[in-house]
C-alpha cells in the first residue's frame, strides 16, 4: 500500500457508516493504485523530496482536522513519541521518497507492481522477526512464486534489458521499507493505549518535520509553481496519504483486516491502468502475467493455518 499507518489491529467504530463497505473498499483502492499516476505527474514539476513533503503536509492537515472533529488529543510520553519518528520514517517518509525518485526513470506502472510486493517481504521478514509467525508450505510456495512473478515483471530471460536498475531498486526498497515499518510498530506501539487516528496523526507529523529537515539540503526553492503536479502532489497528500487513511480505518473497523488488506491486490491493477490509459506508458506481455503471479504469491503468503 502507498499509505502504511500504525493501524495494525480493528478500530472500534462509533456508528454505522452510511456508506456501504464495498462502495468504500472501491473508492480505497482508486485512490491507491492512482496514487502512483499522481506521483509520477509532481515529480514532472517538482523534485521527489518536494513531492514527499507536499503530500505529507497536506496528508497531516487531513488527520488533523478529523482528529479536531472527534475530538482525539495527540499522544504523550517521549518513549511513545520516539517510536513514532521511527514508524513515520520507515512507513512514510523513506517509501514516499523513495517512490518519488524511482518513478523519475521508471513508469508508474511498475511502481504501482513494484509495491505489490510488500506482502512478500513482509512474509520473508516475520519468519525472521516474529516468533510467532511460523510458516507453512503453502506460505514458502506463495513466497517463492511471488519471486518468481518479480522476475517475469522485469524480463530477466532478457537480461533486464530496457530496465532502469536503480529506479526499480528504489521501487522494491520502498515496498521493502513497509514491512519493515510495520513489525517495528507491532514490537514497540501495540497496545500503548492511544487510538490510532491520534496515533497516526503524529507519525504523519513527525514524518512531515522530517522532510521538512531534509528537503532543503537536497533541493533548492521551486522557482515557479507548475500548477497541474501541485494538484497532483495535493490530492496525493489529501487522498492517498489522508484520506484513505480514515477510509481503511473504517474497513478494518467493520469489516476486519484480513478483508481490508485485500486492497493491496487491486492496486497494481489500477495503476496499471492508469499509467497505460492516461500517461501513455507502454506495457508488454509480461508486466501484467508477472502482475498476477506477484499477487497469487502474495495471496498465499497471507493464508493462516486453518484458514
Amino acid at each position: 500500500m502507498t499509505t502504511a499507518t500504525v493501524a495494525d489491529s480493528p478500530v472500534l467504530a462509533a456508528r454505522r457508516p452510511a456508506m456501504d463497505w464495498r462502495l468504500r473498499f472501491g473508492v480505497l483502492s482508486l485512490i491507491w493504485g492512482f496514487s502512483f499516476l499522481l506521483i509520477k505527474v509532481g515529480t514532472e514539476g517538482y523534485a521527489p523530496f518536494q513531492v514527499t513533503l507536499g503530500r505529507l503536509v497536506f496528508g497531516t492537515l487531513v488527520l488533523a482536522a478529523a482528529m479536531a472533529v472527534k475530538r482525539e488529543r495527540l499522544p504523550r510520553g517521549v518513549r511513545t513519541w520516539g517510536h513514532l519518528a521511527v514508524a513515520g520514517f520507515l512507513l512514510n517518509a523513506l517509501p514516499f521518497s523513495l517512490f518519488a525518485y524511482a518513478e523519475l526513470t521508471i513508469p508508474s506502472t511498475l511502481a504501482g507492481i513494484c509495491n505489490a510486493t510488500s506482502p512478500l517481504w513482509g512474509m520473508a521478514l516475520s519468519l525472521v522477526a516474529l516468533s510467532e509467525d511460523r510458516p507453512t508450505r503453502v506460505r514458502v510456495a506463495g513466497l517463492g512464486l511471488g519471486f518468481l512473478g518479480v522476475l517475469t515483471v522485469l524480463g530477466a530471460w532478457q537480461g533486464f534489458s530496457g530496465l532502469d536498475g536503480r529506479g526499480t531498486a528504489l521501487a522494491l526498497l520502498a515496498s521493502l521499507s513497509y514491512p519493515v515499518g510495520w513489525i517495528y510498530v507491532r514490537r514497540t506501539l501495540a497496545g500503548v493505549g492511544y487510538s490510532h487516528i491520534s496515533l497516526t496523526g503524529a507519525q504523519l507529523l513527525l514524518a512531515t518535520l522530517q522532510l521538512a529537515v531534509v528537503t532543503p539540503l537536497f533541493t533548492g526553492a521551486p522557482t515557479h509553481f507548475a500548477l497541474l503536479p501541485l494538484l497532483a502532489v495535493a490530492a496525493l497528500g489529501a487522498l492517498g496519504t489522508g484520506l484513505a487513511v480514515l477510509l481503511q480505518y473504517g474497513l478494518v473497523a467493520e469489516v476486519g483486516p484480513t478483508t481490508a488488506q485485500m486492497v493491496t491486490y487491486f492496486i497494481p491493477v489500477i495503476a496499471t491502468g492508469a499509467g497505460v490509459a492516461l500517461l501513455g506508458e507502454s506495457l508488454s506481455w509480461s508486466t501484467p502475467v508477472g502482475a498476477a503471479v506477484v499477487l497469487a504469491g502474495a495471496a498465499l503468503t497471507q493464508m493462516r493455518r486453518g484458514g
